[in-house]
């Protein structure tokens, strides 16, 4: 295991402070969207999608992600003319949002986007963080939102956008660490100079987004080395296609497809609990739960 180990801090949201570090806290992932990766189309309907949230609850998820607009590889998020609206967007998100937290109150509930009008009404209407896959890069903003409302926040470091992901040059290990850590850093202090308190914030390495296949396992390897920039981490590994790729040879030769990434899944996940992750975020919450149980003792032990 490395010599980086995460520390037990503060998270604070916009109504309530989390402790981090401890043991690993699991986000389960809500897709309000009809083309996302995993699960596109499921759960649209806002009773579906509700019925989804609740599954998630009862199945040990800490924390709820919601998200109206797929940011899978070629879409067109954070163009300037997105496929997604933010009108669209929050009419998707607004509703399930405010029925989970009548359903249950006491959720805490993340809103995945760059949207600053978007987070806006999604914090108005409840919501204690925002997830910025772009880490405050793609909407002027956003920053100034999240100051303005003390909301937890997560910045996820993304290597160019959606559409482009597949022309990035190949970059060395100690090349995309140094990519990884000075864009996370760039964006912290973004966060900072608009008046959001360090306390607040969370960092995603953002698996998948513009890393090239074999990049993510550099990433994954020596994940831990980030947490030298003094904040928690997230690691959003759940169904990436990377790990598709991985077990081509057990499915003839092609990538395995979405529903068949679980145990793969877990098998990242865990790795990153072990290099320093204290938030996980994930489609099969159950699964996610065990396995961080298991490695936060391993921790504990260490």
């Amino acid at each position: 295991m490395s010599d980086f180990n995460r520390e037990i801090m503060p998270w604070q949201l916009r109504t309530r402070t989390l402790e981090l570090g401890r043991r690993t806290l699991v986000m389960g992932i809500v897709n309000v969207t009809p083309d996302s990766f995993s699960d596109g189309g499921l759960y649209l309907d806002p009773q579906s999608a509700l019925a989804r949230a609740a599954q998630l609850l009862d199945g040990g998820a800490d924390l709820l992600d919601l998200g109206a607009e797929s940011t899978r590889p070629g879409s067109r998020a954070g163009d300037s003319a997105p496929a997604v609206s933010a009108e669209e967007e929050q009419a998707r998100l607004l509703p399930v949002l405010e029925a989970i937290l009548k359903e249950r109150p006491h959720a805490i509930v993340s809103v995945d986007t760059y949207k600053a009008a978007t987070a806006r009404a999604a914090l108005t209407a409840g919501a204690e963080i925002v997830n910025d896959v772009s880490g405050f890069a793609w909407d002027a903003e956003m920053a100034s939102v999240c100051a303005e409302f003390r909301c937890g926040v997560v910045l996820m470091h993304t290597r160019g956008r959606p559409e482009a992901w597949g022309a990035q040059p190949r970059l060395g290990a100690d090349e995309l660490l140094a990519a990884v850590r000075d864009g996370l850093e760039a964006s912290m202090e973004k966060a900072v100079a608009a008046g959001i308190a360090k306390e607040a914030i969370v960092l995603d390495p953002g698996y998948g987004f513009g890393k090239r296949f074999e990049e993510n396992y550099a990433l994954l390897a020596r994940q831990a080395e980030l947490l030298a920039l003094g904040r928690p981490l997230l690691a959003g590994v759940s169904r990436k296609s990377f790990l598709g790729r991985t077990l081509a040879l057990l499915h003839s030769g092609q990538d395995a497809p979405v529903e068949a990434r679980d145990t793969a899944s877990v098998a990242a996940l865990t790795v990153a609990i072990l290099h320093g992750a204290s938030i996980v975020r994930v489609h099969a919450v159950r699964q996610a739960v065990e396995a961080a149980r298991i490695a936060d003792a391993v921790l504990a032990a260490g």
